[in-house]
This record gives structure tokens, sequence and C-alpha cells, in this order.
């Protein structure tokens, strides 16, 4: 396992079945969302599994970003992890776990990165890129609560 200079953990628990949450975890739509990027190549509709490629593009921080992500883990509906192949970090990897619970499910996503550059990567880390990957995460679990928690969910996983 490589070395990252940084780990970030978020969780939260959501009243819906681990199933649902899982599903909605693994579609690109609503990783979209949440990104703010648009999946341009290899998987990019529907839910990814082990072995799926996404090249992501669009802008962050006012520079054009390319992300090319590839599903390295996957046990449904417990876990999958994410790892960058190619993009501006010098590591990238994203574990979700999903655990059933007596109230719901409870969702808990830790990120490993590094950047490139070493103390002048590390800076920029502490002082731009943990605090927005902390507001992604953020995100990202209010997005999958509101949508699972409510009938919104059924118009993302249900084909129109």
């Amino acid at each position: 396992m490589p070395r990252h200079d940084h780990i970030l953990r978020h969780s939260t628990t959501i009243a819906a079945p681990i199933d649902r949450c899982f599903l909605l975890s693994t579609h690109i739509d609503t990783v979209r969302q949440t990104l703010a990027l648009t999946p341009v190549a290899g998987r990019t509709s529907g839910h990814v599994a082990m072995g799926d490629r996404v090249t992501w593009r669009g802008w962050k921080f006012l520079l054009p970003q390319v992300h090319h992500t590839l599903i390295t883990g996957y046990c449904y509906p417990t876990f999958f992890q994410d790892t960058q192949e190619r993009g501006r970090f010098a590591r990238f990897q994203h574990d979700h776990h999903l655990t059933e619970t007596p109230s719901g499910t409870l969702l808990e996503d830790e990120v490993r990165f590094a950047l490139p550059f070493g103390p002048l990567g590390r800076l920029v880390a502490r002082l731009i890129l943990i605090p927005h990957i902390r507001k992604l995460l953020r995100q990202r679990f209010a997005l999958l609560k509101r949508l699972a928690e409510s009938d919104a969910w059924r118009d993302v996983l249900t084909p129109p």
C-alpha cells in the first residue's frame, strides 16, 4: 500500500436500507452532482462496479481538471473503492464503507491522498484541498441522505 500524506474520514447514518444507499453511492449521476465534474469516458452512466474506469472532466480552482478513476475494490452492498489512475494528485484513493444498523445504514468514507511537489504540495493540501475535500464529503452525504430518506431515490434508481 503506497504512503499517503493526508487521510480524511467522514461518516453519517442514513435512515434507509443498505442496498438503496449503496446503489445511490455507486450511481454516476449522483457522484457527478457532488463533484461538479462530468464523466466523459469509460463508465458515463449507470452504476460503477469492480474494474470500471471513469474519466471526469471539469473546472476546479479556475483550472481545467481531468481525473481518471478505476474502481479497485467492490463488495456489494458494503464496500467499494475508487483509485486515481491519472490526474493532478500524486496519489488518491477513496474507500466507501456501508454497514447495516438498527437505525438504517452507516456510511463511512476514508480519503487518502498526496500531492506532488513535496512541501509545497503539502501546504496546498492543508490550505486548499483538505477543506475542499471535507466540504465535498459533507455535500455527498447530504445528497445521499436527502435522496435515500425520501422518495427521490426512485427517480435516480428507476429507469425513465
